[in-house]
């Protein structure tokens, strides 16, 4: 039983929706995407909302994920997602430069980092308690699968320490920090 398969997925104003054998086509006020469908789910439109049908029990474990996929798109299309990563640590630096972000993460060298079509982004300075706290990058995008991976990579470029938290973060996820050493 998959209760996020069951879902039912209301179409916002502006957005349209084609249903292919394969694929579901959105497009909306902030762009177009598409989503697969996999063999056995079947979606049906009807009065601005869209449900998803499984052929039989075998498709069960794909039925919430088709769905998911799906409501993912349409939310991009007209809302979008965003995602902001915090960099930590004294000396640690970020500036966009066109369609790069160049960071300076207390390395010999600065990191180019290139941004892929489809993600926008801003450097701000926010206010946040984390201590050694330099700025805010700020991922734009209407892909979320997109969006993620760019935040894993760039998150790999310096994972934050275990003990002092420096390095590039996710800011909606906190950070358990371990005790240090301790004298006699």
């Amino acid at each position: 039983m998959s209760r996020v398969g069951k879902k039912i997925i209301d179409i916002p104003s502006g957005v349209n929706i084609s249903i292919g054998d394969t694929t579901v086509e959105v497009q909306g006020p902030k762009g177009k995407l598409t989503a697969p469908i996999p063999s056995g789910i079947t979606f049906d439109m009807e009065d601005g909302k869209l449900t998803a049908n499984r052929a039989s029990e075998e498709h069960t474990a794909i039925h919430g994920t088709a769905r998911a996929l799906v409501a993912n798109a349409v939310k991009g299309v007209s809302e979008g997602f965003t995602q902001e990563m915090d960099i930590v640590g004294v000396g640690y630096k970020a500036d966009l430069k066109g369609r790069s972000i160049v960071f300076s993460l207390g390395y010999s060298h600065l990191i180019e980092f290139v941004l892929p079509e489809g993600i926008t982004a801003r450097v701000e300075k926010l206010q946040r308690t984390i201590t050694q706290y330099q700025t805010t990058v700020i991922l734009s995008a209407i892909d979320k699968h997109l969006l993620g991976q760019v935040a894993a990579n760039m998150n790999r470029l310096r994972k934050p320490d275990p003990y002092k938290g420096k390095g590039v973060r996710y800011a909606d996820r906190p950070i358990r920090l371990k005790a240090g050493k301790t004298g006699k």
